[in-house]
C-alpha cells in the first residue's frame, strides 16, 4: 500500500521516474537488501533526484542502504523500463566491483537488512527481477528492455 502511494505521489510530482540499482560483487558474492515495506531480497538502489547523476544516486543509495562506498567507476549494465511500478519508471543498473564495505548497518524502516550472499546460494525469497539481473551479469543471459 505504501509502495502504491509513493508511486502515485512520484507520478504526480514528476513526469517520469528514474531509478538506479547496483549489482555489488565481491569475489563470488552479491550484496542484497531486504526492505521494510516490500517482501523479498533486492539489489540496493533508489530514485535519482533532480540535479543528481545516475552515478551520484548510485553512490548515495549504496552508502545509505549497504554501507558501501564506491571507489572505482561503476559499469552500466543496462537501462530498463519497469512497468511493474509505472509505465513512466526507468531503472539504470550498474555493476560495482571497486568499493569499500563498512560493515552491517543497524536495521531501519526502509532497510531491514543488507547482506552479501554467495551467488550460488541466494535466499529463497530473492525477487525474480534480481535473479534475472544477476544471471545477465554473471551468466551472460540475454538482457531484455523490460525490468
Amino acid at each position: 500500500m505504501i509502495r502504491r502511494f509513493l508511486h502515485l505521489y512520484w507520478r504526480m510530482k514528476r513526469g517520469m521516474t528514474l531509478g538506479v540499482r547496483g549489482i555489488v560483487l565481491r569475489d563470488n558474492e552479491v550484496l542484497l537488501v531486504r526492505h521494510g515495506y516490500t517482501p523479498g531480497w533486492h539489489l540496493p538502489g533508489g530514485g535519482v533526484e533532480p540535479g543528481e547523476t545516475f552515478e551520484e544516486a548510485l553512490a548515495k543509495e549504496l552508502m545509505e542502504e549497504g554501507n558501501v562506498r564506491v571507489t572505482g567507476k561503476p559499469v552500466l549494465h543496462a537501462l530498463f523500463q519497469n512497468t511493474n511500478a509505472s509505465t513512466r519508471d526507468h531503472v539504470a543498473v550498474y555493476v560495482v566491483r571497486a568499493f569499500e564495505y563498512g560493515g552491517p548497518l543497524a536495521p531501519s524502516f526502509e532497510i531491514q537488512e543488507a547482506k552479501f550472499f554467495p551467488l550460488g546460494a541466494l535466499p529463497g525469497d530473492t525477487t525474480q527481477s534480481t535473479r534475472r539481473r544477476l544471471a545477465e551479469v554473471t551468466e551472460a543471459a540475454a538482457v531484455p528492455q523490460q525490468w
